[in-house]
């Protein structure tokens, strides 16, 4: 199989425990890209916290941001999928505010959050960024005038919160809505039918490649989509059951270089 795109998840994937790129990988995704494969960032993280992990890396990437709601090809937006404002008011109205939990809203390289907790300024510590506080009824009166609406949506508690969150949506069967967890303590929230998978096509098309010719890495159910979608899927040890069963290839974890491991098996020909 020739390669000519890369796909990874950043969190659990690229990035170890430590939130750092470990040497290996690096290395391995140098000598990737040297040799005219392209590589794209596909993540849950906003785009000043996808620049950070780009910046390390020192080579230049495709980053879909905002759970691939929100592709960026250098400072070019070249993808940008929307929720409906009313759905975001119900999700916020319904679900969260009688929960008492802030909501996190993500508009292009906008992060909002309707309230501050132990989660928001553990992200904001995280990626050395913090939200911008706002009131959900400016924000809906902003995007019905521009005709607009958040790429994405986060809730972030403890992991039975969020399961209890996630069941309540499903039932509710809220119109123009998908939604994934990225950890046990996380619950993105994006546009119905926007996905990594969707993203992973967004970019083979602007690139006018096709999608059997990438690879694409992940450990969450976020990131199903994306590996079903790539010619070659590949699971990390940490990745969750589901994601593993999928795979083409299970590979070490985000601990012990899984990424270097795989690309070191994948294109030793190469």
């Amino acid at each position: 199989m020739s390669y000519k795109l890369i796909c990874l998840d950043v969190d659990g994937t690229l990035l170890n425990d430590e939130k750092r790129v470990p040497q290996a990988v690096r290395e391995s995704l140098r000598k990737a890209h040297n040799i005219g494969i392209q590589i794209a960032l596909i993540t849950g993280r906003m785009p000043a916290a996808t620049e950070l992990v780009e910046d390390e890396l020192s080579i230049p990437c495709i980053k879909a941001c905002n759970a691939g709601t929100y592709i960026l090809q250098g400072k070019e937006c070249i993808h940008d999928r929307c929720l409906p404002p009313e759905a975001a008011w119900k999700i916020y109205e319904d679900l969260l505010a009688v929960n008492h939990l802030p909501l996190w809203i993500f508009q292009g390289r906008k992060w909002y959050v309707t309230g501050v907790d132990y989660y928001v300024e553990r992200e904001s510590r995280i990626i050395g960024h913090k939200p911008e506080l706002a009131d959900m009824r400016d924000l809906m009166r902003t995007w019905k005038e521009k005709g607009t609406g958040p790429n994405k949506l986060l809730v972030g508690a403890e992991s039975e919160i969020v399961c209890q969150i996630q069941d309540r949506m499903k039932d509710k069967g809220l119109s123009g809505v998908d939604m994934a967890r990225s950890s046990e303590i996380y619950l993105e929230i994006f546009p119905e039918g926007a996905n990594k998978g969707e993203a992973l096509e967004a970019i083979c098309k602007k690139l006018g490649i096709r999608p059997e010719e990438t690879m694409a890495f992940g450990d969450q159910e976020l990131d199903i989509p994306m590996l079903k979608k790539a010619g070659t899927a590949i699971a990390m040890e940490n990745a969750i059951g589901e994601l593993k069963k999928l795979a083409d290839f299970v590979t070490k974890s985000n601990n012990d270089a899984g990424i270097a491991f795989a690309l070191n098996r994948y294109l030793a020909e190469k």
